[in-house]
């Protein structure tokens, strides 16, 4: 199928103005950060942090321990905000460290 200029023309800057207006998008899974609280280093397991807060967004390997990491990113015009927790495991499956960063007011003092 072949689109005419005069149809892209018209549908481009149409197309452009929706975006626009719509003017919001999320990346990522949102989860529940007040269960970031029970998290306890050296004893909270791989399986406990999937039961807490599903399956990982993304996972890899920071200084030679598995890493899972969750994430919720919501752009909009003139406000993005976004949520990111780390948990890195040690060689028996437990918490070795993790790290929590929100940019949402509500998230704050946790």
């Amino acid at each position: 199928m072949k689109i005419r200029p005069q149809l892209l023309r018209f549908l481009l800057p149409l197309c452009c103005c929706g975006l626009l207006l719509s003017g919001c998008a999320s990346a990522g899974k949102d989860f529940d950060t007040g269960m970031v609280r029970r998290i306890q280093l050296h004893q909270t397991t791989r399986a406990q942090i999937e039961a807490m807060f599903g399956p990982p967004w993304r996972t890899g390997i920071e200084d030679g321990k598995q890493t899972w990491s969750y994430g919720y990113y919501k752009y909009g015009i003139g406000d993005t905000q976004s949520r990111d927790l780390t948990v890195r495991f040690d060689a028996s499956g437990t918490v070795a460290s993790y790290t929590f960063t929100s940019s949402y007011p509500e998230d704050q003092g946790l």
